[in-house]
């Protein structure tokens, strides 16, 4: 597929230079160094009594993670995970702080979704962006399109392992309670970038919680 038929590329195009124009006018955004992919973090985003209760959410509606395409892929991904309460007021307020720090509106964006990783628990290198040549396609392009930035938000500081490791650029950010990873999953044409290739390393240590927000191109119904 050529760049210029890609579904969604205008706009994701648009999108990013959107939140790029403003995480450049935040002074707690800091850009991790890699012109390939723009990957943003920021320390102390969300307060510790927040992260404490979403955590308690978290483990309220756990269950083994899948994958988008359901794909048989035994041990790719070992984690548990849920969509939390949007209802509740710790979660209502994340949903706004990342609406404000990107400039787009929590309806374009999924439920917010809770990941826990016990110890030795992973999931092995993936990108965000949907593969529109895949059967699942069709549901998700018209359920909101193409997803254009990730929010994960740390929710407790693991005490070894579980980094987040941009496989393909060589960057491994260790988790930290409340701090916000930030990225833009598609280059600056608006077609999807390869180089934001991740993966959640295990756990050696502890739990690691995180949650994380998927923004789409258009509004999620």
């Amino acid at each position: 597929m050529t760049h210029a038929a890609h579904p969604d590329r205008k706009a994701l195009a648009r999108i990013g230079a959107a939140v790029r124009e403003r995480l450049a006018g935040e002074p707690a955004v800091r850009r991790l160094v890699d012109e390939r992919a723009e990957i943003y973090a920021v320390e102390q985003f969300l307060p510790l009594p927040a992260c404490a209760r979403i955590m308690a959410l978290i483990d309220a509606v756990a269950c083994p993670s899948s994958l988008i395409d359901g794909g048989a892929w035994p041990d790719y991904r070992t984690s548990y995970s849920g969509d939390i309460d949007a209802c509740d007021t710790s979660v209502r307020d994340l949903e706004t702080r990342l609406a404000a720090i990107t400039g787009i509106a929590a309806a374009c964006g999924e439920s917010a979704q809770g990941q826990r990783y016990r110890c030795g628990e992973y999931f092995h290198e993936h990108c965000d962006w949907f593969d529109t040549a895949a059967r699942y396609w069709g549901r998700e392009r018209r359920c909101g399109g193409q997803r254009s930035w990730t929010a994960m938000v740390y929710l407790n500081t693991v005490e070894d392992g579980g980094t987040t490791d941009f496989t393909r650029i060589a960057l491994s950010v260790p988790p930290r309670a409340g701090a916000l990873l930030l990225w833009n999953n598609a280059l600056p044409d608006g077609t999807p970038n390869p180089w934001t290739m991740h993966a959640a390393r295990p756990v050696r240590q502890g739990v690691k919680y995180v949650v994380t927000k998927w923004f789409r191109t258009r509004i999620c119904q």
